[in-house]
């Protein structure tokens, strides 16, 4: 989890608006995610989404988050976490965007 957590801060600007995904993380609806992306990205600073191993993110890498979500109450396999993330952020996009994509 250490040499993960160097690599990580590694690759991270300091201007950098980080969010983690964790457990613990606070619940948002797809409306609420993408409402919050908007913000997030408004200052022009350049969104990072951190996703950990199968251990977790070192409390290094939490401290550094701007905030933490979750994608689901469920345990997910890591891997399928990066293809659902891709979704909601383009999802997010296409609220903003008015694109059909998003139906509700």
């Amino acid at each position: 989890m250490a040499a993960e957590a160097e690599r990580i801060l590694a690759a991270i600007e300091p201007d950098d608006f980080v969010v983690v995904l964790d457990e613990h993380g606070a619940d948002l609806d797809t409306q609420a995610f993408a409402k919050a992306l908007a913000g997030w990205g408004r200052e022009g600073e350049r969104v990072v989404f951190v996703i950990g191993g199968p251990d977790g993110l070192s409390p290094d890498v939490k401290a550094r988050a701007r905030t933490t979500i979750r994608l689901s109450a469920m345990t997910l396999p890591h891997a399928l976490c990066r293809v659902l993330l891709a979704e909601q952020i383009y999802r997010a996009w296409s609220i903003y965007a008015n694109h059909p994509y998003h139906r509700a």
